[in-house]
């Protein structure tokens, strides 16, 4: 089989030396890559998708060895703060005055719906953990744009990008809003198998789907598994013009009316949303200027010499929070002239059987460099509310938020509308154990700072308030009781009730 030559890449990464024998983007190696994909593909060759999988798998892993052996490396000299023009204030943003439900409808909501929710020990995709209310993230999405389209009488549809972890599982919970104001659509995003970070040849045997073997490579696959689904010519032939993208685990991603209002009329082909980076956010993705265009850094393309300049809040103030606006006709574009060659990040792994493996992923917001009149908009800290912890599910869950139409707003009672922070210890660390903690969500209206180590339990009503740290250490057990106020405390020891 002919393969193209490799171009020169545009793209910038952080490259490793190989470890092994094998003289790293020799053509002995490549051609023993070939072989192990067109193995692969022999043994499931009724698929045309997979076949397209593989082959676009093995020209990633030819560019990874390529650029490897080329020192392809981030110039830190080019990286600069983003020109004011890149980064647009959401507050200069002109909200739509009438005529909305017309630009309604040449929308589209996408939910990236790959995940898992192991790191917080749920089995499933992480769509249908219960989140607040017994709702799940996925009932919340729903709930969002059925009541756009109630509202405006239009049919916004949604689409979820799954993942062959997800599919399966998804596609059973969709059937429940079968009777609901909303049109859900869903394809798979890519499946690659992992590669040996000596010898770069991929660890499959088989096209069989085995744990520690396959994975989706990262976000950025949307653009060629949105086309290869038929679903993008199929919304641009329904007078669609604009996607949104967001996670599913990100509450604050709604339709935000004054920015898709702001996509139409700043004539952009790609829009992201970027917020201010608190100390929390110091790994986030951030827009720059490289050598005089836009990109999006992300911290794995950083040399490490410079990670903590990259860190720095001063320096980089905004983060990509992954809600991103594009316009549909610019990704077939691009997609069918081959044009989006996105960063590679280099993601090491280790087996269960202690073999070191290579993911090689892609980040969507990394084709900001590709669209014309690409740029960002500095969006309020409530479009970014993810959950990833059970530190994140604590706050979602407390009055701190108000529940309204699947939208979380903060609560107005609150005098500072920003969250305080919040740290568990790792009996809190996975949701089942970390609900067994709590009799009911404490209330936290006025709290600023909460650390909790230990084996804690906290009963009914509690109060927080100002800074509260609860340290158990080991051996000891502390009950916070029923109705009880803490206003910056500090309470350490063992401390066991009896709840009558």
């Amino acid at each position: 089989m002919s393969n193209p030559a490799i171009q020169p890449s545009n793209g910038f990464h952080v490259q490793e030396k190989g470890a092994s024998g094998l003289v790293q983007g020799s053509s002995g190696t490549v051609s023993a890559i070939r072989k192990s994909v067109d193995s692969l593909i022999a043994q499931n060759s009724t698929s045309k998708k997979f076949s397209s999988e593989m082959n676009e798998f093995y020209n990633q892993v030819r560019r990874y060895l390529h650029e490897k052996s080329k020192r392809v490396e981030l110039d830190w000299n080019k990286v600069h703060g983003p020109k004011p023009e890149y980064v647009i204030p959401y507050k200069t943003l002109a909200p739509p005055q009438d005529a909305f439900a017309q630009i309604l409808k040449k929308l589209v909501v996408l939910k990236l719906n790959g995940g898992l929710g192991t790191t917080m020990g749920c089995i499933g995709p992480k769509s249908a953990i219960e989140v607040r209310d017994g709702q799940t993230f996925l009932d919340l999405t729903v709930q969002q744009i059925e009541y756009l389209n109630t509202k405006y009488n239009v049919d916004v549809p949604l689409v979820l990008m799954n993942s062959f972890n997800t599919d399966e599982d998804t596609s059973k919970i969709i059937q429940k809003y079968s009777g609901h104001q909303i049109s859900i659509y869903t394809f798979n995003q890519s499946r690659w198998p992992r590669i040996n970070a000596d010898t770069s040849l991929p660890i499959a045997t088989s096209p069989e789907t085995k744990p520690g073997i396959w994975y989706p490579p990262g976000h950025g696959d949307l653009y060629s598994s949105f086309n290869n689904s038929g679903l993008l010519d199929k919304f641009i032939a329904d007078g669609r013009e604009f996607v949104f993208v967001s996670n599913i685990d990100n509450l604050g991603a709604t339709v935000d009316n004054t920015i898709l209002k702001h996509m139409l009329d700043s004539d952009s082909e790609f829009m992201m949303e970027v917020t201010d980076k608190t100390k929390a956010d110091i790994k986030g993705g951030t827009i720059i200027d490289y050598d005089g265009s836009i990109r999006l850094l992300e911290i794995a393309q950083v040399p490490k010499a410079f990670v903590d300049d990259f860190k720095r809040v001063k320096k980089f103030k905004i983060f990509n929070t992954n809600n991103l606006w594009i316009k549909l006709s610019a990704i077939k574009e691009l997609v069918s002239n081959s044009s989006l060659e996105l960063d590679l990040i280099i993601n090491k792994k280790t087996t269960e059987s202690g073999e070191s493996v290579i993911q090689l992923e892609t980040a969507v917001g990394a084709a900001i460099k590709y669209f014309k009149k690409a740029h960002g908009v500095n969006v309020p800290r409530s479009r970014f509310l993810p959950v990833k912890s059970t530190s994140d599910l604590f706050l979602i869950t407390s009055d701190l938020y108000i529940l309204s139409n699947g939208k979380l707003d903060m609560n107005p009672a609150r005098a500072f509308q920003t969250a305080p922070i919040v740290k568990f210890g790792d009996h809190f660390k996975k949701v089942k154990d970390y609900q067994a903690r709590f009799k009911t969500p404490p209330q936290i209206l006025e709290l600023d700072h909460l650390s909790v180590t230990g084996d804690v339990i906290f009963g009914a009503n509690v109060t927080l308030t100002g800074t509260v740290i609860i340290v158990a250490n080991h051996g000891a057990h502390i009950d916070i009781p029923r109705g009880a106020v803490l206003n910056d405390k500090v309470v350490s020891g063992d401390l066991r009730i009896l709840d009558h």
